[in-house]
């Protein structure tokens, strides 16, 4: 429970050791600041790695002069499918004209043709949530076992590339959150541990006259959740003080940092974990120091 008496103790220890507490709260707002960027960097990235999807397609070709009947039914057969949001038929002198669209001042390279070489083909849009490689695979062996397709291209080197990328930087992220937690929990530990000892004499004293261990470890819990607190808030000033001086700077000169996006309410708590930690870390050093 804390009193009055516990805060007025924890105060006067926080401000007797200042120079410490002052150390403490800057190491973990630098920390808690490497995790915000790090959190910053990886929300970017995933908002870049969902609008890929949007531009993805499959391809499915199909055998030569098949009946209306038949592409009806493997277009049919094709939109059933819930991951499916729209199928287009292209035919083989559409694609042609689009291959030249596509070339512009390159159409020598298909000048020596005399008959078109390319098939007719369907191209599959899926939907933004069932874009991935299972669902791309799945897909393609139902389409193959249609009568009239050929070949299927789904872009398997685009999921597979994309799907390392997003599991790489999560795996990334959380190694970086894990790593400097657990600092930070270190950093409050030990900085409630040197204030501690700093006051045995007086531990002493409280003990002979008494007091519990409740009593006794309340003000540096209190210490624990002020420190952390003051570099969440710390931390949280540097991130909006390095987006504003730093990203909407660049932005004005540098069109791409506009699309960077700065989610400002995800940052707002970080006083409140700070708090956490430093009570986490001071809550594990009163528990492995013996009075």
């Amino acid at each position: 429970m804390i009193t009055p008496y516990a805060l007025k103790l924890a105060v006067q220890s926080l401000l007797k050791e200042k120079w410490i507490n002052l150390l403490s709260v800057m190491t973990i707002a630098a920390g808690l600041l490497i995790i915000s960027v790090s959190f910053f960097a990886l929300y970017n990235i995933d908002i870049a790695t969902k609008k890929l999807p949007e531009k993805f397609s499959m391809t499915v070709y199909l055998a030569d002069s098949l009946q209306k009947e038949r592409l009806d039914a493997i277009t049919d057969a094709l939109r059933k499918n819930r991951a499916v949001l729209s199928v287009r038929y292209i035919s083989k002198d559409e694609a042609m004209k689009e291959l030249k669209s596509y070339l512009k001042n390159s159409e020598y390279i298909i000048e020596g043709l005399e008959d078109n070489p390319l098939p007719d083909s369907m191209e599959i849009k899926l939907k933004k949530g069932a874009v991935g490689q299972e669902t791309a695979q799945q897909l393609a062996r139902e389409a193959l076992q249609l009568k009239g397709v050929t070949e299927v291209d789904y872009g398997e080197k685009f999921l597979s590339t994309l799907t390392t990328i997003k599991n790489g930087f999560k795996m990334v992220g959380l190694a970086f959150l894990v790593i400097l937690s657990t600092g930070i929990i270190f950093v409050c530990y030990s900085t409630v541990k040197i204030l501690f000892y700093r006051r045995t004499e007086e531990i002493e004293t409280f003990k002979l006259l008494g007091a519990t261990k409740g009593f006794i470890r309340t003000p540096f819990l209190i210490e624990g959740a002020v420190i952390g607190t003051a570099g969440g808030l710390l931390s949280l000033a540097g991130c909006f003080t390095l987006y504003y001086t730093v990203f909407l700077r660049l932005s004005s000169k540098m069109p791409i940092f506009k699309a960077i996006l700065f989610p400002a309410n995800l940052f707002l708590p970080l006083p409140v974990i700070g708090m956490l930690l430093g009570i986490t870390g001071a809550a594990i050093a009163l528990g492995r120091l013996r009075y």
